[in-house]
């Protein structure tokens, strides 16, 4: 027979724990340029009279701990100036479109650009940022000047004429199409997402993570505790069970 008592407090410290997961990853990433909180909700499910959720007679005494799919939190993070010409923030919505090394393309708003060896353009090692007609390539030494809607220009110190290197791609999807991946970066299944005009961005800054660090240290201590709570239930039910058991064993003897 199911202990329905432990079973149900198993569910609410798995919640808890996996919640705990959640919230210290966002504490992790609250200096992560253009990171988006991750959202983990759970409710609340009446366990039924045979045991399994939403199946049988009711038990509404009793609930399991059910979690939904996990989201992300698209509020704009703060802006941080620096002054360097490779940093890069969106204003409002939108984001830079990227490319991983197997060669789909991504999207992030993270905005601390890099120049590699070979002057490509990069957001990251192997993560070059792509441009409405590929990749943009940054000559040695040169000034880089970034216009608001994306363009690219470069000038060779000693020259007063600007070139343009290219132009970001700035793309502006639907964020209940966006997909978060293991790496971080947010794809859309199955499609790419096209350039949008109206996207505007800002150089010398960079935006910075919109997770909350004070508010995640608060969660983690929440979070604990109702582990701690639901540990202690199990050790209940479980001794309550025990001594049930001992008391049957008496009254047959």
């Amino acid at each position: 027979m199911i202990n329905r008592f432990a079973y149900t407090s198993m569910t609410g410290a798995k919640a808890s724990t996996e919640q705990l997961a959640v919230t210290s990853n966002n504490l992790a990433n609250s200096l992560t340029p253009g990171f988006r909180e991750v959202i983990s909700a759970y409710r609340a499910v009446p366990l039924r009279g045979d045991g399994v959720p939403f199946t049988g007679n009711g038990a509404d005494t009793r609930v399991f701990a059910v979690d939904t799919t996990p989201a992300s939190n698209f509020t704009q993070g703060q802006l941080q100036t620096t002054g360097n010409s490779l940093d890069v923030a969106i204003k409002g919505d939108g984001m830079f479109a990227v490319r991983r090394p197997d060669g789909q393309e991504a999207y992030t708003r993270a905005g601390k650009f890099m120049v590699n060896d070979v002057g490509l353009l990069m957001v990251g090692k192997d993560v070059p940022v792509v441009g409405v007609g590929g990749s943009i390539t940054i000559p040695v030494g040169a000034i880089v000047q970034i216009a608001e809607d994306g363009a690219v220009y470069t000038q060779i110190p000693g020259n007063q004429f600007l070139n343009q290197a290219g132009k970001l791609k700035l793309v502006n999807p639907n964020t209940n199409s966006l997909v978060r991946a293991a790496d971080g970066l947010f794809d859309i299944p199955g499609e790419q997402a096209a350039p949008d005009a109206s996207v505007r961005v800002v150089q010398g800054a960079y935006e910075m993570s919109n997770n909350n660090p004070t508010l995640a240290m608060v969660q983690m201590i929440d979070q604990s505790r109702m582990f701690d709570l639901n540990s202690k239930s199990i050790t209940y039910a479980d001794q309550n069970a025990r001594s049930a058991t001992s008391l049957l064993s008496l009254s047959r003897a």
